[in-house]
């Protein structure tokens, strides 16, 4: 298996700026691989910096020092260092993530929020849209909601689309950050059954899950973060 992801030597320490600068140390050191195939579950005590973790693998949150090395087409970037023009199209092409509130443009509909991934790499309208479709279908948002922006939906219902949207390109790398958090029973299995599939195609995942039956459903291995 190759690595799609390689942490080196990471740390990150808040800094408190409207409270006289008190500084609150998140992570040191932290070093991570992640082959293509693979769930890696970070876990750990609530503080211990997972999902911080997540948002610098993503470039949502700037590490102090260190390197996050990520495949992306015929080379790696380092995600820590790059320019923000490059995270995003490291983004578009190679990295999806799943996070814990989706945040759509408003009155987008939801077909067209969950396609839209798809149509940034290219992909024909109706070629995103079926495939936007299918995903909503399993997931159980019902077809007469597809043409009405998420915004108007329940929690839950949010959180559904926002899966889908995560899942619909199929990146080689994908983040989920307890993404089954506010599911029912069905369609937490329907989420299982996903990252299954993705890790059968040879995607690499990183993902935090609080829920033990999930874990311990999808983790190729469990990476514990102590903060």
């Amino acid at each position: 298996m190759t690595d799609q992801i390689r942490v080196d030597s990471l740390s990150k320490t808040y800094v408190l700026h409207t409270q006289g600068g008190i500084e609150i140390p998140v992570f040191a050191d932290a070093a991570l691989s992640v082959a293509s195939g693979e769930c890696v579950t970070l876990h750990g005590p609530s503080g211990a910096g997972k999902s911080t973790l997540l948002r610098c693998l993503y470039g949502n949150c700037k590490p102090d020092s260190g390197a996050i090395h990520v495949s992306h087409g015929e080379g790696t970037v380092d995600i820590a260092s790059a320019p923000p023009r490059v995270v995003m199209e490291v983004r578009r092409r190679t990295l999806g993530y799943v996070s814990q509130f989706l945040r759509a443009i408003p009155r987008v509909p939801a077909l067209d929020v969950v396609a839209e991934p798809l149509r940034a790499l290219g992909v024909p309208v109706e070629t995103a849209q079926a495939r936007a479709g299918e995903l909503l279908a399993r997931l159980r948002i019902p077809e007469r909601l597809w043409s009405l922006a998420p915004a108007t939906f329940s929690g839950g219902e949010q959180q559904r689309v926002n899966i889908a949207r995560g899942f619909a390109a199929r990146h080689p790398i994908l983040l989920l950050d307890e993404p089954t958090a506010s599911l029912d029973a069905r369609n937490r299995a329907v989420v299982i059954e996903l990252i299954a599939e993705a890790k059968a195609a040879g995607t690499a995942l990183v993902g935090v899950f609080h829920d033990d039956e999930v874990r311990e459903a999808v983790s190729t291995r469990v990476h514990t973060m102590q903060g």
